[in-house]
């Protein structure tokens, strides 16, 4: 991974963990707010695959895991990206270049059901009491639907920007510390 498609990863986990800590909270249902970080790690899987996405999600899941307002016991947010970084990876590497939008809300919305499921579970088997057992369904739902309705104003723009940060569509290095072709490749050879 490049430098630059690195930094542009962190900022769009930064900006995910911001609006979704700080500002969508105010604009929440029963508490409940569209993961964002979530959304964004399912775009670099799918755009990526699972060599960039699964420590993008180490990494996102850490910061949603010490961030303030975090009420749960550290690593519930770590596991439950990995695992949905991971269905979506694997999702990608089935549909061989063949992304549709439908393919990818579903996508959206597995990963959605198994991260907030790995992360509803997570609590009841560490007994975190921050959700009881009766309401823990109820809140996957609302996070789901919260994540499909976010996900068409979200996984485009984060897409179309993962995609043109693509190593091959990246300017190559020209100079003396330019990787050399060998000759006959990708010039006219003189006869």
């Amino acid at each position: 991974m490049s430098a630059a498609r690195g930094l542009v990863l962190a900022v769009l986990v930064s900006l995910a963990v911001v609006l979704q800590t700080s500002v969508l909270p105010a604009f929440s249902w029963r508490g409940v707010v569209p993961d964002l970080t979530l959304l964004v790690v399912v775009a670099t899987a799918l755009v990526s695959g699972g060599r960039t996405a699964l420590p993008l999600a180490f990494v996102a899941g850490l910061v949603l895991d010490l961030v303030p307002p975090a009420d749960h016991v550290a690593g519930r947010w770590t596991l439950a990206l990995l695992v949905a970084a991971y269905v979506a990876s694997r999702f990608r590497d089935s549909q061989a270049g063949q992304q549709t939008a439908t393919a990818t809300m579903a996508t959206v919305l597995a990963c959605s059901v198994v991260a907030g499921s790995v992360f509803g579970l997570t609590g009841l088997l560490l007994r975190d009491p921050a959700v009881p057992v009766g309401e823990m369904l109820a809140v996957i739902g609302a996070g789901t639907v919260l994540d499909l309705v976010a996900a068409p104003l979200v996984m485009p723009a984060v897409m179309a920007l993962l995609r043109r940060m693509q190593p091959d569509r990246l300017p190559s290095v020209v100079g003396p510390l330019a990787p050399r072709r060998p000759q006959g490749v990708g010039q006219e050879q003189a006869l």
